[in-house]
């Protein structure tokens, strides 16, 4: 039944409700890193911020996740495009390597780092690639190669020192062979991006509703 002012009555959330809104912020993480692999690639090899594509297109998506995470009891998650203020105060912290900058690059990006403020939390990533051959060819040379990227991490609030959240991640991706060196080395760097990519979406999606539970716990529990 509907309200006085033509707006029907907010439901009532229970576990299902909320699982919907895990769900519902799921479906909207997968849907911006979608976009941001359509959208143009910028100076550096990383897709643009400007024009209609890129994470940061999906504003409408985003507020309309805050409110369903808000009619679940939980603090809206998304504060502004991208992540809440949690998320964009992580520093990112990875080895060297370029699957490891590249995985950096594309979390910063995700989480909106804010480094103009101090980080309240660091993440820790140990990086892990592998590279196998798979088809030999009658020459025993490999028709494709299959690049796997295993990726832990450790979150730990800065203030205390304290570890709050471990996970770890796998990502796989294959490219061809080529004969030419040059086509070769577009391909390995081509899978490397998108091997980060993946990696770097599956650890943000962990880290937000890891964040969003955090935020719930705080909310309800009892004073002092």
């Amino acid at each position: 039944m509907a309200r006085g002012d033509g707006i029907p009555p907010s439901p009532s959330w229970g576990g299902t409700g909320r699982e919907a809104a895990r769900v519902g912020l799921s479906e909207a993480i997968t849907r911006a890193w979608a976009l941001r692999r359509q959208a143009p690639l910028g100076p550096s090899g990383h897709p643009s911020h400007e024009g209609e594509g890129g994470i940061f297109a999906l504003r409408p998506l985003f507020a309309a996740a805050s409110v369903v995470l808000a009619g679940c009891g939980f603090t809206p998650l998304y504060a502004t495009p991208g992540v809440s203020s949690g998320l964009s105060s992580i520093e990112v912290v990875v080895p060297e390597g370029r699957v490891a900058f590249l995985l950096r690059e594309d979390l910063d990006d995700a989480l909106a780092r804010d480094k103009g403020a101090a980080p309240a939390w660091r993440l820790d990533l140990a990086v892990a690639p592998t590279r196998d051959p798979r088809g030999l060819r009658a020459d025993d040379v490999a028709e494709r190669y299959e690049l796997g990227v295993s990726v832990k991490y450790t979150l730990t609030e800065i203030a205390s020192g304290r570890i709050a959240h471990i996970g770890q991640v796998v990502s796989q991706v294959s490219y061809d062979a080529a004969d030419a060196p040059y086509a070769g080395i577009a391909a390995r760097q081509d899978s490397q991006q998108r091997a980060a990519a993946d990696a770097a979406r599956k650890i943000h999606l962990d880290l937000a509703a890891w964040m969003a539970s955090r935020r719930t716990a705080l909310a309800s529990a009892p004073p002092g």
